[in-house]
This record gives structure tokens, sequence and C-alpha cells, in this order.
């Protein structure tokens, strides 16, 4: 076979691969969208305008199969699909904090995963996504996200605090509000995530790669 005939069918075989990611995180991310749409309060932990969901479970297991680059492109197509298709209730702040997130928690993952794939390194992995996201989610938090809404939706950061206390009595500002209610349940969806993420992988990672 000719060095050009070679080249052709490299070509061609990488084309097809770039059409099948495509659409694989085309699929995830509509998924990611509908378990977004499933969200229901956590009263004991946060208000109830903090809301849980499983949406980051295609975006992991996604990141797991492609890599990072897919993962935080499946996160931003999640995040798009749901601003057009529902809107947003807090003027797309809502949107960004899921976004940045959401990456904090998959991007590490799929980092130390991709560098050599067994299941320890996923545990790993979801385990340092899960501390990495809990620790940024309190960083934009506190200087970005809340201060974003409190300014665009005119709700007042006592607001806030005063939700916050009303679950947790220890909770007077807006710092204690971020690590006793906020911070928590970062990290509770990380370590569910993770959880579900770990039992279903292998299977979908078979008809993900179609081994």
């Amino acid at each position: 076979m000719s060095n050009e005939a070679v080249a052709k069918r490299m070509e061609k075989t990488q084309n097809r691969s770039k059409i099948r990611t495509t659409v694989q995180i085309g699929m995830l991310g509509a998924v990611a969208v509908v378990l977004m749409m499933l969200d229901f309060p956590v009263p004991f932990l946060v208000p109830p305008f903090v809301k849980m969901d499983f949406s980051e479970l295609p975006v992991l297991i996604g990141t797991f199969a492609m890599g990072p680059v897919a993962g935080v492109l499946i996160e931003l197509l999640k995040n798009l699909l749901n601003l057009v298709l529902h809107g947003t209730t807090t003027g797309g702040i809502g949107e960004l904090s899921n976004f940045v997130i959401g990456c904090a928690f998959v991007v590490p993952a799929g980092l130390i995963y991709r560098k050599k794939k067994t299941k320890k390194n996923a545990l790993i992995g979801m385990a340092c996504g899960t501390v990495f996201m809990a620790a940024l989610g309190c960083l934009s938090n506190a200087f970005v996200i809340f201060p974003m809404y409190s300014a665009v939706m005119g709700i007042p950061m006592e607001q806030f605090v005063a939700m916050g206390t009303a679950i947790n009595p220890a909770v007077d500002n807006l710092f204690t509000f971020i690590i006793l209610c906020m911070a928590p349940f970062n990290l509770m969806k990380g370590i569910v995530i993770s959880l579900i993420t770990f039992l279903l992988y292998k299977r979908l990672r078979v008809l993900l790669k179609g081994e």
C-alpha cells in the first residue's frame, strides 16, 4: 500500500472519529439537560434556591471516555441548551455557576484518569475533583456568584445569610454560609455523582468506545 493510500485511510479514520466524538458529546449534553430538569431541594443542608441534580453524571462519564476537553464541551452544551430550552430565572448567573463548578469537578478527574485508566485512578480522580469542586465553589460563590446574583437580582447579601441561618444557626455571615452550607452541598454532590459513575462507567464505556 502506497504512502498516499495510507494517509487517506488515516485521514478517513480520523474524520470518522471526530464525527463520532461530536455525536457523543451532543448525546451526553442532551442527557445532561434532561437530568438537570430533574432537580430537587436538599432542605437540611442548603436553602431552596440551591438544588441537587445528577446532570454531572453524563459529563463525568464523557470526560472519562473522551478526555477533559470533551467534558468541558459537554458541560458547556448542557448549560447552553438549558438556557435555550428553559430560559433562566437567575440572569444566567446560575448557569455560569453550574458550568464553573461542573468543570472544576470533571476536569481534574479526567486529567488524573487519562494518565492511567484504572479503577484506582478513577477513584483518585473523582476524589480530587470533588475536593477541588468544593474549594473552587467556595471561592467563586464568595467573590463572584453571590455578589453578581445580589447585584443583578436585587437581593441583599443579608437575605442569603438569613436563609442559611434558618437551616444552621451557626451561619451568621456570608463566609459561614458558604463554609457550612455550600461547601458540604458540593462535597455531597461530588460523592454521590462519583459513586454512581463508578458503578455505571464500566458498562457505559463499552457503548461510548464501541469496545
